[in-house]
């Protein structure tokens, strides 16, 4: 029998572990692949495909037209690297937009910028998609109670979720600061929320724009805003800069540094693992590794969902983070030869041990649709942990869990994948958003997507258009009419075809009585009728 054949599953697991490890001890990261199955062949098969996808990052880099559909540089990476941008220009753009954000800050911090009430005392930032996710998750992960500013968001267009967030700062609104982030200024949720804001500050007779701030790129329809109406400051965003990789731009530095927390670290962090995801080895870039295995699990297609779960409560909206940064990437219909291939990875996940009582066991025992990506944290907390049980941490027990359904899930056929950071602080966080845009951008390559536009975002937002256009028909058919009518009939008179969204527009309104619709039941929604109110 050969020495190979005699090894115990247990001891070549280890020996797995032991040898294909990848870690990087000065940045406290290491990651984890032994437990995806995948054979040196199939490695090297894969690996064959990378040498294509380094050329394009590195092109991309270098500042090539990237996102050809748009005719723009994809320059996320300058920003933790500004000497690498194409131009001494943009160079100078970044350094000089870093410096105007802690000047900014510091003075806000020390009091030389005040406030309708006084010194600040709160952030309310307003922002869609990439422009919150990306701060919320920064917030989040680095909070504390040194913290300098308490931060708020509105990320939606929600009224009631707005009315929350607003009942929260009620008695703090004049040392409220508000940032609006949007790049052309025409997004309707941060739109509404900017208008919604104002309309706060009014009713609570404090001046807006001496405590508004616009992140926004020049000349838009939001700078054209606060220009004209004198807001407190604007910050520049860049359109070689794509939303959903915006967190170490303006978009993040601004409220991460108002906050308090140390973006130079953050920026630090995001350019090591740059550094090392530049490698053009795949055993020595971690992200062409995570790439190779996400290849490898979906088969290039994506047929297996990516669950994440961080052992560690300040990471639990890392994996809403990395569902649009994955999905909106490489959720494409065409390839860049215009070919259909409905390519995309679905990203869901909450946090261990949470994770534990809710749908670990259908991972372990429901369909193998999946692959795991676990996030180990080895430093428990700031300070010494009590025992729980006898020489047994709380932390101890999170680290069971994590490990034991680590090995409960392998045991059962699932393929998993660890990273592991020392600590969750600003450098291991800005390290951990770097390795997945760089993950993201060399799986985009090996199936031959672009990763950085966004067809199907942009189809969304013009059907909700066409929605709010037919509304206002509805709406003049009903208020222009004596009788009530049926959703039918209103169509018929707004010379319309889609009767269900007449439907469901009416019935929206007359719930809410202050838009002088009302509905009156029918046996069907066909024979509820709608007039004036």
């Amino acid at each position: 029998m050969s020495a190979e054949l005699s090894i115990t599953p247990q001891a070549e697991l280890w020996a797995r572990y032991s040898t294909g490890l990848y870690r990087n001890e000065e940045l406290g990261f290491s990651l984890d692949l032994s437990r995806v199955r995948m054979s040196p062949s199939e490695q090297s098969a894969i690996a064959e495909m990378f040498p294509m996808a380094f050329s394009a990052m590195a092109q991309l880099e270098a500042g090539s037209i990237a996102n050809k559909d748009e005719g723009r540089m994809v320059g996320h990476y300058w920003l933790r690297a500004p000497q690498l941008a194409p131009t001494p220009e943009l160079e100078a753009d970044i350094l000089q937009a870093i410096f105007d954000v802690k000047a900014f800050c510091q003075a806000v911090h020390a009091g030389e910028i005040l406030g309708h009430g006084g010194k600040f005392t709160d952030v309310l930032l307003i922002g869609i998609g990439g422009s919150a996710l990306g701060p919320q998750f920064i917030a989040t992960a680095l909070a504390s109670s040194h913290d300098k500013l308490h931060m708020s968001f509105f990320d939606n267009t929600d009224p009631d979720g707005i009315d929350l967030v607003l009942s929260s700062l009620a008695s703090r609104l004049s040392t409220t600061l508000v940032v609006v982030v949007s790049k052309s200024g025409g997004t309707p949720e941060t739109r509404n929320g900017m208008l919604e804001a104002q309309a706060a500050f009014q009713s609570a007779g404090i001046p807006f724009a001496p405590q508004a701030v616009a992140i926004t790129q020049a000349g838009s329809k939001l700078d054209q805003t606060a220009q004209s109406e004198g807001w407190l400051k604007t910050f520049p965003m860049w359109d070689w800069v794509g939303g959903r990789t915006s967190v170490m731009s303006t978009v993040g530095l601004v409220p991460a540094a108002l906050q308090g927390l140390d973006i130079d670290s953050l920026l630090e962090g995001a350019g090591q693992m740059d550094s090392l995801t530049r490698v053009p080895q795949v055993k020595e870039n971690p992200a062409a590794l995570l790439a190779m295995a996400w290849y490898h699990c979906g088969q290039g297609r994506g047929s297996k969902d990516m669950v994440l779960l961080p052992y560690k409560d300040r990471l639990a909206l890392f994996s809403k983070y990395l569902q649009q940064l994955v999905m909106e990437s490489l959720g494409k219909e065409l390839d860049r030869k215009g070919q259909k291939v409905n390519q995309g990875i679905a990203v869901y996940g909450n946090k261990g041990s949470t994770d534990q009582h809710a749908y670990v066991q259908q991972l372990r025992d429901g369909l193998n649709n999946f692959f795991a990506t676990f996030i180990e944290v080895l430093k428990d907390r700031q300070r010494d942990s009590i025992e729980v049980d006898a020489g047994v941490t709380s932390g101890d027990y999170l680290y069971g869990f994590y490990a034991g359904t680590r090995k409960a899930l392998y045991e059962s056929g699932r393929d998993s994948i660890t990273i592991t950071v020392n600590e969750v602080n600003a450098h291991s966080v800005g390290a951990l958003i770097a390795l997945y845009e760089r993950a993201v951008g060399l799986y985009a390559e090996l199936v031959n997507i672009n990763a950085y536009h966004q067809p199907g975002v942009e189809a969304g937002k013009k059907a909700a258009a066409q929605i709010l256009a037919l509304q206002s028909q509805a709406v003049e058919v009903v208020v222009s009419n004596k009788a009530s009518l049926t959703a039918d009939e209103v169509a018929k008179l707004a010379n319309a075809s889609d009767v269900e969204s007449i439907y469901g527009i009416l019935r929206h309104l007359a719930a809410n009585p202050s838009r002088g619709i009302v509905r009156q039941p029918g046996k069907t929604p066909a024979e509820d009728r709608f007039g004036k109110l």
